[in-house]
């Protein structure tokens, strides 16, 4: 070495400068283009109110940290007005997040990249230990065998069960459709799997509801709302989630939204909480399947047997009915959430989509009649629209330290 310092390429330090200036907003950067807000690097200027100089630097380290590719030769769409600006994308080829999902007929383990795409998946199960820990075992291994055929990098795992999920210890406090102990440590062995299976990255858990408004509200039917209510029903059961301001409300304590327990018909079935009556058995497949005079079969799941009953017989008067009667049921419960959390949007999944999909203006009359503020002014009532979405919910989690620090956490590892 002549001590001599080392020749910079022209304009080097400039663009290094405009990047340390503008680090802080990697995040944000990753964050906007992972939503679908920032398209082009003009609008990722704007949105950020940065500098064009400092947005390029931006999503040129992005882009060398292979999350996203800016397109070489700016366009402009058809008829646009003004200078074209650059195309920016998700890489295809990017990190994955393993997504894994147990419910009450099964489990299923995905790879999902930025934007909520699923880049693989692997066959599901239909078989739920009563042992937490062989079920999360053999999703682990399943989405273990996904990272080794893709070959991708792993920024980390997320969990979705459907059981309220207790922070910040991470224990599954009430897994009523699964057979596993109260107060399960979910997250503790989600973790201890995946790092015995050489994942890297960190593990998370979360109730699957949670999860799926989360998905929905960042690439799906939610997006743009500021305050986000979504009711579903899993496999059995409902649950409810509430998204404000772009972040889950979960309470003090990870248990916030248990709308399963609302009491709807108070001489109606019993509950496994205790009580009578409540959503949870009285809006559900199983619920539905009973009010329709179904005996449910082994040969597939009671959400989608519910689900296909609706969609293809729906002109037997016992399946209308019984339409009607959930309906009804789900109305009212959702009627009295509005009236406590006033929402700007309500989105439904699982078996609750397909009933607003069958009567659309019954569901609605219901929750307009018993609501004060459906009276006034109506809430949209949506169906969500990704399918798999407490899968892709599971993978944010495993994506947010990457959304809040993209530098931090991939240079880590």
């Amino acid at each position: 070495m002549n001590g001599k310092p080392t020749p910079r390429a022209a304009g080097e330090g400039i663009t290094r400068t405009r990047l340390d200036r503008g680090r802080g907003a990697l995040g944000p950067a990753l964050e906007l283009v992972h939503t679908g807000r920032a398209p082009t690097r003009a609008v990722l200027t704007a949105e950020l109110g940065v500098t064009r100089a400092t947005a390029g630097a931006v999503a040129a380290e992005l882009e060398a940290l292979g999350l996203i590719r800016v397109d070489a030769r700016p366009g402009a769409a058809a008829g646009s007005q003004g200078r074209p600006s650059h195309r920016l994308r998700l890489a295809e080829d990017g990190p994955v997040a393993l997504a894994a999902q147990v419910h009450a007929d099964g489990f299923r383990a995905a790879l999902v990249g930025l934007g909520g795409r699923i880049v693989a998946t692997a066959p599901g199960c239909e078989i739920v230990d009563a042992d937490p820990a062989k079920v999360l075992g053999s999703v682990v291994d399943a989405g273990a065998q996904l990272l080794q055929q893709t070959g991708r990098h792993c920024v980390g795992a997320g969990l979705a069960v459907p059981s309220a999920v207790a922070e910040p210890e991470g224990t599954a406090l009430n897994p009523l459709h699964l057979a596993w102990p109260a107060g399960a440590p979910v997250r503790e062995i989600f973790a201890e799997r995946i790092h015995a299976a050489g994942i890297t990255g960190p593990a998370f858990a979360a109730n699957d509801v949670n999860l799926a408004a989360l998905a929905e509200h960042r690439h799906g039917a939610g997006r743009g709302a500021r305050d986000l209510l979504c009711v579903a029903t899993g496999h059995r059961g409902v649950g409810g989630a509430l998204v404000l301001d772009g972040r889950l409300h979960t309470g003090s304590s990870g248990l916030a939204l248990e709308v399963g327990h609302l009491t709807v018909n108070p001489e109606g079935r019993p509950c496994h909480c205790g009580s009578r009556g409540c959503l949870d058995v009285e809006a559900d497949p199983l619920a539905f399947l009973t009010a329709a005079g179904r005996d449910p079969g082994p040969e597939v799941s009671l959400l989608q047997e519910a689900n296909d009953l609706i969609r293809d017989q729906y002109a037997d008067q016992a399946v209308r009915t019984a339409t009607e009667a959930l309906i009804d049921r789900l109305g009212l419960g959702l009627a009295g959430l509005v009236n406590i959390l006033n929402p700007d949007r309500i989105i439904l999944g699982g078996l609750h989509r397909t009933l607003l999909d069958a009567d659309p203006g019954r569901l609605r009359a219901v929750v307009a009649d018993r609501s004060l503020w459906g009276q006034s002014g109506g809430v949209p009532i949506l169906a969500c629209t990704l399918d798999h979405n407490s899968l892709v919910g599971a993978a944010e989690l495993a994506w947010q330290p990457v959304l809040d620090d993209p530098l931090a956490a991939l240079t880590a590892r």
